[in-house]
């Protein structure tokens, strides 16, 4: 390994293809740009095809200062792709390649070797949909230290979820970060009784020993992040939408800044939500925010201001 790596975006790697542009994305890899520009030391573990797309995000993520060392080439699969449709003024559609280099991810000992080493590691539910990947990114959740933060952003792209992926998924967390829309479809899912946000938090919290915290992206509403000793709710931060794809990515980014720089968890909410709205208001899962971050930094009105480094 040439370099500690802070934290692992475990997963997808993959092309947006928009009706005009294609954009680097896949929920991990954004995740770990996102905790790049934030100033933790991040790598993305996935794998791509030996192909020109392939190549290509190789480059991209190397200019971004992120390490490549653990995107694994695939001489037999294509790099992924997903077409990426608007559904309406606020929500997109997916349609994924299938059979994507990204399913037959491998459990490497260098790969086990980072995860275990990692002070954070987030992985999803749809780099799991094959059982290739799904088998190594289980391997890599207990290959995981005992102090190591473990965000799993639950990113539900139907069909490709079931619920003994997720409840695997959960088992391993001590973070899950997931939409509105997805606690609707986890409730039925779980034979959960119809429930509001908070005491849908609460029955996870409860079920899941590991897990510390639950929070609940709201799109223009806001976010709701929930402990076992706290309950904090934000609105929503008016902002012009592009599009929200890698919005959420943002959100979870800062989460796990937050957590490692050991800040208050309300404090760490505010930045997730400024931050998640800064994407919603750019093109692409990916865009750079240096700038907007600086401004970000300087506006914050909080005690421990001086001890923030982006």
């Amino acid at each position: 390994m040439t370099q500690p790596v802070q934290m692992i975006g475990l997963g997808e790697l993959l092309w947006d293809c928009f009706h005009d542009r294609r954009l680097p994305g896949g929920a991990p890899a954004n995740v770990a740009f996102h905790a790049q520009q934030l100033g933790l030391s991040a790598a993305v573990a996935t794998r791509v095809g030996q192909d020109e797309f392939g190549e290509e995000l190789g480059k991209f993520l190397s200019a971004q200062g992120l390490s490549t060392e653990f995107v694994q080439i695939d001489p037999n699969h294509q790099t992924g792709t997903v077409t990426v449709w608007p559904q309406d003024k606020s929500s997109v559609g997916y349609t994924f390649l299938e059979n994507s280099a990204w399913d037959f991810l491998e459990a490497t000992p260098e790969l086990l070797e980072v995860v275990h080493s990692a002070q954070a590691i987030c992985f999803g539910t749809l780099g799991q949909r094959r059982p290739v990947s799904r088998h190594t990114i289980q391997q890599c959740l207990r290959s995981v230290s005992s102090e190591c933060l473990v965000v799993y952003d639950v990113n539900l792209r139907p069909p490709f979820f079931a619920r003994d992926w997720i409840a695997k998924s959960m088992s391993h967390a001590t973070v899950v970060k997931l939409n509105d829309e997805e606690v609707k479809v986890l409730t039925q899912l779980f034979d959960y009784r119809p429930e509001d946000e908070i005491r849908f938090a609460k029955r996870l919290l409860d079920d899941y020993k590991k897990l510390q915290l639950v929070c609940v992206t709201r799109g223009s509403q806001g976010c709701l992040a929930v402990t076992c000793d706290e309950v904090i709710e934000r609105p929503g931060v008016p902002v012009a939408v592009v599009d929200t794809v890698g919005a959420g990515d943002a959100f979870t980014a800062a989460i796990i800044y937050g957590h490692l720089h050991k800040w208050p968890l309300a404090s760490t909410i505010d930045l997730a939500n400024q931050f998640g709205s800064l994407v919603a208001g750019r093109s692409g899962a990916m865009p750079s925010l240096v700038d907007e971050l600086t401004k970000l930094k300087s506006s914050l009105d909080w005690s421990f201001r001086d001890t923030i480094t982006f």
